[in-house]
């Protein structure tokens, strides 16, 4: 039953990036270049159904995230954005924007679930198929976060180890192949209709939200059926740490990592949260999830290791905030700010010897 991962995943990848030549991989002479997207979370957004509050709406949304400075975005929950691929392609070719993926969220510990999973992803996988440019999109899998009361309730601090499962906040042995098993299925139905390829996302109140959860979802599953979208905010969060080290868990995940979001994490909020037992949502109230550069989050760190692989994927930032929090157009324009004033950290890298490339 376990597939440990290896190195097929990174040769599925390149055999993608030659197949297709990607507008992004290097040319002979080019600069690198950080291609940064933004996505409609960070308006406030959020997938979750139990999340009230006035929403920005979609065509504000998408003007300012280009006025400032991003080219690419996300699709959010189904209906956000409009659902007919030719007005979605309007809108998004309005304002030069590429479509990088969308979040489906299901409870894949349940095997009921599965059968409406793949019909919801694949629906969504159509959309994205016709309107994608280049790079393709990725069909962005996830537990069905924040709807299982113990996740949420003790999200930032699950403890590692056998012990989740005996205390009933983690999957059982038999729950991990139920979802694992979900997870294939999901991701090879989206795969075989419409030539796209899902990646996990790992995520705060769900499921797989630890280190240790995402290695036992990794193993269990087809590593040349799904990826990992590594999310540095929910790595740092989930972990449980105070100490965060994004690196260490780059290279922990890197043979399944195939795209990448930037959220930030606010070490006094996440530790306030864990001291007084804040559940998820109240941490995202708090604002645990805070500006780039103003958490905990090694970012040039992270910027020099994807240089060092020749990422040639977009780098999408989502600072997940509830509806009518903060200033959003500011934030976007504040966050985009920061990553140009650190790109030289991408830039120059010197590319690693004998890695093969990582495509988003």
């Amino acid at each position: 039953m376990k597939k440990r991962a290896s190195g097929s995943a990174i040769i599925f990848e390149v055999q993608v990036v030659v197949q297709k030549k990607s507008a992004w991989s290097l040319k002979e002479g080019s600069m690198k270049q950080l291609s940064v997207g933004n996505a409609p979370c960070s308006w406030g957004a959020l997938e979750f159904e139990s999340v009230n509050g006035d929403r920005i709406p979609f065509n504000r949304m998408l003007d300012e995230l280009a006025e400032t400075g991003y080219t690419g975005t996300e699709l959010g929950d189904w209906g956000f954005m409009p659902t007919d691929a030719s007005a979605l392609t309007a809108e998004l070719a309005r304002r030069s924007l590429v479509m990088l993926g969308a979040f489906v969220p299901v409870a894949m510990k349940n095997a009921s679930t599965h059968a409406a999973g793949v019909a919801t992803a694949v629906k969504t996988a159509r959309l994205l198929a016709a309107v994608a440019t280049t790079p393709s999109p990725y069909l962005v899998l996830a537990d069905d976060n924040g709807t299982e009361p113990e996740r949420t309730r003790l999200a930032g601090r699950i403890r590692q180890g056998t012990e989740m499962s005996q205390r009933g906040s983690g999957l059982s042995v038999a729950e991990w192949k139920i979802f694992a098993a979900g997870a294939d299925q999901i991701a090879r139905a989206v795969y075989e209709e419409t030539g796209l390829r899902t990646v996990f996302h790992h995520h705060c109140a769900g499921y797989v939200e630890t280190p240790e959860e995402i290695a036992t979802l990794l193993d269990l599953t087809n590593p040349e059926l799904l990826g990992m979208v590594f999310d540095t905010g929910h790595s740092c969060y989930g972990a449980g740490r105070e100490r965060c080290d994004v690196v260490a868990t780059l290279e922990r995940f890197k043979e399944r990592i195939w795209y990448i979001h930037l959220k930030d994490c606010q070490p006094q909020v996440a530790q306030r949260a864990r001291a007084e037992g804040w559940d998820y949502f109240t941490a995202l109230r708090h604002g645990v999830f805070c500006e780039l550069g103003k958490g905990c989050v090694d970012f040039p760190a992270l910027l020099r290791w994807l240089g060092k692989r020749d990422y040639q994927g977009y780098v999408t930032v989502e600072q997940d905030i509830l509806p009518g929090m903060g200033t959003p157009k500011e934030s976007a324009r504040r966050n985009r700010e920061y990553l140009h004033s650190i790109e030289s950290s991408f830039t120059a890298a010197t590319e690693a010897p004998n890695l093969s490339a990582i495509s988003g």
